[in-house]
């Protein structure tokens, strides 16, 4: 009992010191588990997005610009898709359901989306789960509009809210549609998705606000107003892209060809999965990076930790003099700096772990408004404990280093110290 009141004692005794070297280690620790998790929850919320859609169809460009802006919101079409082929493609015998997609308005910052009731009916998120209301019920008159969660909390939005769309996807716009109001009929419950920041509209509504524009401009000269617009039989005349589900798993990839074939215009049909699994082979890269620096920094703690340690040992020559003197033998002094070493890491891991809870509490209302990203507050993983027990292992064979020299030093001085 007597060992470990003494290391307890010579960490107190040098408090100043241990604190910072602690700190030091719990900050890269807090940053090594946070880095890991943002890695897990991103991944995650990118997989939960869209689930039980077999295809995938846009303008061919490239598959993960179409994943990208048709499920993500992030970027723009570099074209449309006529409408004449959107009916042609669902009405193919191995199409069970269809979601057309129009994108290119925003309000306030958030993405429009222009769509029909399908959407609500067939779009499916994490486990193949359904949109469901929080309030209200889906758009069913001309200038109805369905909202996301985070729409709604943000902007302080209720039901029967009067709200202006805004022409293009910028957070400011100088081109409103200000002479047709829509009127928030619904509130989507939180998915945890890009659902939760856009905007729902019809597709006969997307027609309407663009009934006077010509060519990205308001023409005066032809303006319809909402009443005009009411009693017009509008159908849409272009689309940015469209989800489909099939009868059967096994015809996607002849329809996924035949639809890359498609003789009237030049579309890609992409498969959800495969092209998640391609924007995670980019992003591995850079996730490897991510994860090296990081653990570089959990190593400088360690370094940081022996350097202190290594520091102290020719100020604490008495102290060890003193031990020898009272029977102390050399490996007592070996197991004592060791277990200062491995005591200072399991703080430094115990005060990290608490660091990062606390930044992931004050952090994720954060992440999740700016970034759409939400951070989850769940324990922690076999990967985590896995790295936290290779940081104390480090820890323990870090401090080997000043207990074998301290060790050596017994042996060749012995009581002969010099003070």
């Amino acid at each position: 009992m007597i060992l470990p009141r003494l290391v307890f004692e010579s960490l107190l005794n040098r408090r100043s010191t241990i604190v910072l070297t602690l700190i030091t280690i719990a900050f890269s620790v807090a940053l090594l588990l946070g880095v890991e998790k943002v890695r897990q929850d991103t991944r995650y919320s990118f997989s939960n997005t869209v689930s039980g859609t077999d295809l995938i169809v846009g303008a061919r460009s490239g598959n993960l610009p179409l994943l990208l802006y048709s499920v993500f919101h992030i970027g723009n079409a570099s074209n449309n898709i006529s409408w004449q082929s959107y009916q042609h493609i669902r009405k193919n015998k191995k199409v069970a359901w269809s979601i057309p997609i129009s994108l290119g308005d925003s309000h306030r910052g958030f993405r429009v989306l222009g769509t029909n009731s399908d959407y609500f009916k067939f779009y499916r998120h994490g486990n193949k789960q359904q949109l469901d209301f929080e309030h209200g019920k889906p758009f069913a008159a001309l200038f109805d509009v369905v909202i996301g969660a985070d729409v709604a909390k943000k902007l302080n939005y209720t039901l029967g809210k009067k709200i202006i769309l805004s022409h293009g996807v910028g957070k400011v716009s100088f081109s409103d549609h200000d002479d047709k109001p829509f009127a928030v009929v619904g509130i989507l419950k939180k998915t945890g998705t890009p659902v939760d920041r856009t905007v729902h509209v019809s597709l006969q509504a997307i027609e309407a606000i663009h009934l006077d524009w010509q060519t990205g401009y308001k023409n005066p000269a032809h303006a319809v107003s909402a009443k005009q617009a009411l009693k017009l039989e509008l159908e849409p005349k272009t689309i940015t892209a469209f989800m489909l589900g099939l009868t059967s798993r096994l015809s996607v990839f002849s329809l996924q060809r035949s639809i890359n074939q498609y003789s009237k215009e030049p579309l890609l049909a992409v498969l959800p999965g495969a092209t998640l699994q391609e924007l995670w082979s980019l992003f591995g890269l850079a996730e490897s990076a991510l994860l090296i620096i990081t653990v570089f920094v959990v190593l400088s703690g360690l370094l940081g930790m022996l350097t202190a340690i290594l520091a102290s040992l020719n100020e604490r020559r008495r102290e060890l003099a003193i031990l020898r003197s009272v029977g102390a033998r050399p490996w007592h002094i070996l197991v004592m700096l060791c277990a200062e070493a491995g005591l200072l890491t399991a703080g430094g891991i115990f005060v990290g772990v608490a660091l990062y809870y606390l930044i992931i509490i004050a952090a994720a209302p954060v992440v999740e408004t700016r970034y759409g990203l939400t951070l989850t507050l769940t324990g922690l993983s076999i990967n985590n404990v896995c790295m936290l027990l290779i940081t104390q292992v480090a820890g323990i064979l870090i401090g080997l280093i000043p207990g074998i020299r301290a060790y050596r030093m017994a042996l060749n001085n012995g009581i002969t110290i010099r003070l």
